[in-house]
């Protein structure tokens, strides 16, 4: 894509050529992820990479990829949209560069079997050219009205379901091998 194109798809392409670096690397991570393929994903991701996200609050290093790799192994029907993206260099020596990208999933949640939109806001920041942490921000009670129907409905709102879910994360991440 060129930074022309992006505006027009409400993609924002810096300027300088380490954002124009890390903005590639976001896409390649989300082109990794529609394709379905962790080693693209994996690429992009420092060795010591932290992620969060209202489902898997904290993930260090490996932790991170297994989800990743167990979340696709899961889902037959993926589809990822890539939208408004942007990479922010650093201000100086002690300012990281960061990220932001906007993306949803549309899946069959394995689980029940029901259908679910995730419109996600990720946040980054970048360290030797590779993603050092990422945060997905997500409505965890639109997610599990969908994900869970009735249960989500009526407790999604909950910290009850919230932490019921990511001890079942967490386990099916310890299950995965």
């Amino acid at each position: 894509m060129n930074p022309e194109q992006d505006a027009a798809q409400g993609s924002i392409a810096p300027a300088t050529a380490a954002g124009t670096g890390l903005y590639a690397l976001i896409e390649k991570f989300y082109e990794g992820f529609a394709a379905g393929d962790a080693d693209a994903m994996e690429s992009c991701y420092h060795p010591e990479v932290h992620f969060s996200d209202p489902v898997f609050p904290d993930l260090n290093g490996p932790e991170v990829m297994k989800m990743w790799r167990t979340l696709l192994g899961r889902s037959d029907d993926l589809a990822i949209t890539l939208g408004a993206h942007e990479a922010i260099p650093g201000r100086g020596p002690d300012s990281a560069a960061t990220g932001k990208a906007h993306w949803s999933a549309v899946y069959t949640f394995s689980s029940t079997g029901r259908s679910v939109t995730n419109e996600v806001d990720a946040g980054f920041r970048f360290g030797d050219g590779l993603i050092v942490e990422h945060v997905d921000d997500f409505n965890f009670w639109r997610w599990s009205r969908q994900a869970l129907g009735l249960p989500g409905l009526l407790l999604g709102w909950t910290p009850i379901l919230r932490h019921k879910v990511q001890r079942q994360s967490a386990l099916l991440l310890e299950s995965a091998g």
